[in-house]
């Protein structure tokens, strides 16, 4: 690293907290799938600040929406109506088929107002005791960082030291449709769960799978909530994840590309039950719902079916996976995946998968790595078959050396 990098991380390792351990770049400047360092090194950016910047880095229709919307009005808080909300509703529940939009910041608020939502739900619908709600989650789940949240995760890293937790959680294995069913009992309200898991190394389930979780939800009465916070927006090729298996959740969970990122922007899409049963005052967000994200969201939806870019991920993501599993390397132990949320996932001997990461960037690729052996990638949904081609043989280049 050069002497400026080199300050650049020394300043954040003495005032940051050191919650995370980034590659050692520093940015500077993106454009479209291509991001540049302090050092006008050019990178493919094959994480997409985990699909938040799906429709690639600063797009120009997005930005001029956010700039003239920023001259006009940022915030009124939800104290007072706003003339970018109502279209925001409108067009995200047109797109969705959804009946009702409770409009959030960051995915763990979305994640939050879920769990608040089905809860209420539960007691004042389906007639669940008092304080006696249970929601049913996965093992290896990672639907965000918040205390509620981490208490039913299973990742030692996100829980330790950090309860006591609240209860009301139960966790089955993913992909197990009989271990579903016999979780459910009278008092379940829901069932949360990523269509594919992201954190956990870009898991997906057997086929077939999605199919009979929705109707063993709709035999019990269970609110199927999908956290496509990631996997949604055109990831994995489709609008939702959910449309692989043509099924509807009852609760659907989207963030990161609702802005494009530009802004945090998230929203719990769901049916008149679920969210009919808040009333004023039972929740909110002072900034969720401000004008300036709607107006941001709105681009952001736009543009992503506009510009053909689900169509895109479904044909570049068959491309780079094809590539992926093509290449013969005695480090891969699988590849997987599905549109543009892909993971190679190393044998144990070759080494960790941050090495790797480590050497993809002098390659000119941006990666990250996940649970030691994985390497994520998730390259904007603009990016060409060219840019397909030329990662693919740096990952090949760099899958074949042995750092273990």
């Amino acid at each position: 690293m050069s002497s400026s990098v080199i300050d650049f991380v020394a300043t954040e390792q003495r005032f940051g907290a050191h919650n995370y351990e980034p590659i050692g770049v520093v940015l500077s400047r993106g454009e479209g799938v291509w991001v540049w360092d302090t050092e006008g090194n050019r990178y493919l950016d094959c994480l997409s600040a985990y699909s938040a910047v799906s429709q690639g880095h600063c797009h120009p229709k997005i930005l001029a929406a956010m700039i003239e919307q920023a001259h006009r009005l940022t915030l009124t808080s939800r104290a007072f109506h706003n003339d970018q909300l109502a279209p925001f509703y409108e067009e995200i529940a047109a797109l969705t088929g959804s009946h009702k939009v409770l409009p959030m910041n960051s995915g763990a608020e979305a994640v939050e107002s879920a769990i608040k939502s089905v809860r209420k739900w539960g007691y004042e619908v389906k007639g669940v005791p008092d304080g006696q709600a249970e929601i049913i989650v996965c093992a290896n789940n990672f639907h965000g960082r918040t205390l509620g949240i981490v208490g039913f995760s299973t990742d030692p890293d996100t829980r330790t030291h950090f309860g006591p937790f609240a209860p009301g959680f139960r966790v089955i294995p993913f992909g197990d449709a009989a271990a579903l069913e016999a979780a459910i009992t009278p008092n379940t309200v829901a069932f949360l769960v990523e269509p594919i898991q992201g954190e956990a190394g870009v898991i997906l389930p057997p086929a077939g799978y999605f199919t009979e979780v929705r109707e063993l939800c709709t035999a019990n009465n269970v609110m199927l909530v999908l956290d496509e916070i990631q996997t949604g927006l055109g990831r994995t090729g489709k609008l939702l994840a959910e449309q692989h298996e043509g099924i509807e959740a009852d609760v659907t969970l989207l963030g990161k590309a609702l802005s494009g990122g530009f802004y945090p922007v998230s929203a719990v899409l769901s049916n008149n039950d679920v969210l009919g049963t808040l009333r004023p005052g039972q929740h909110g967000s002072t900034f969720g719902g401000n004008p300036l994200a709607c107006a941001v969201a709105r681009a952001a939806l736009r543009v992503l079916t506009e510009e053909g870019m689900i169509e895109n991920a479904a044909r570049q993501g068959a491309r780079f996976l094809e590539g992926l599993k093509d290449i013969r390397a005695n480090t891969i132990r699988e590849v997987r995946g599905r549109g543009l949320m892909l993971a190679v996932e190393l044998h144990p001997e070759a080494g960790r998968a941050r090495r790797y990461c480590e050497a993809l960037q002098g390659m000119g690729i941006l990666a990250k790595d996940t649970h030691a052996q994985t390497i994520r990638i998730a390259p904007p949904l603009v990016i060409t078959s060219d840019q397909v081609d030329w990662a693919l043989e740096r990952l090949a280049s760099t899958l074949t050396q042995d750092f273990s």
